[in-house]
């Protein structure tokens, strides 16, 4: 089994979401916040899921609030607010640390596989990884990449 499919973590809602459920899926997994300059990419990503998922995307949120302290809200406030507001559907993670000491292993994973420029560091909210059906990391992006243009890869990986 690869091994992004041995994470796991608790969504937003304290439910298990196991990366085993997602063998033959493309994730795109992507550190989010509510109160940043990026904040309005929630709806590209959500018009990426609601185009794709039920051809195989599957979009992961991780609420961070290490960058400029812009996810300083509880679960309760993250759902209520920016979830709401951008009328998010897609999976969203508990809020995670995506560097230092704390890093969730799947970020630790994910930076790992897919180093950024200057470094493994996360740099921003809104980093975003793309991750093949076959569990394999292909690409980071950038903070202010735009999901949709994500989408000729997405495409391709979704065959």
């Amino acid at each position: 089994m690869p091994k992004i499919h041995k994470f796991s973590i608790n969504s937003l809602q304290g439910e298990a979401i196991n990366f085993a459920d997602f063998q033959g899926k493309v994730l795109l997994l992507v550190n989010t916040a509510s109160k940043c300059g990026l904040t309005p990419q929630y709806e590209g990503l959500q018009e990426l899921h609601k185009k794709y998922a039920d051809q195989g995307l599957i979009i992961i949120g991780f609420p961070c609030n290490q960058f400029g302290e812009q996810e300083p809200g509880d679960a309760e406030e993250i759902q209520n607010g920016c979830l709401l507001n951008y009328g998010v559907d897609f999976l969203v993670s508990e809020k995670i640390n995506v560097n230092g000491p704390d890093t969730h292993p799947i970020f630790q994973y994910l930076k790992e596989e897919c180093p950024g420029l200057g470094g493994n560091n996360v740099k921003w909210n809104f980093t975003k990884f793309l991750v093949a059906p076959d569990g394999t990391p292909q690409r980071r992006f950038a903070p202010v990449t735009k999901p949709g243009k994500l989408e000729g890869k997405i495409k391709r990986l979704l065959g």
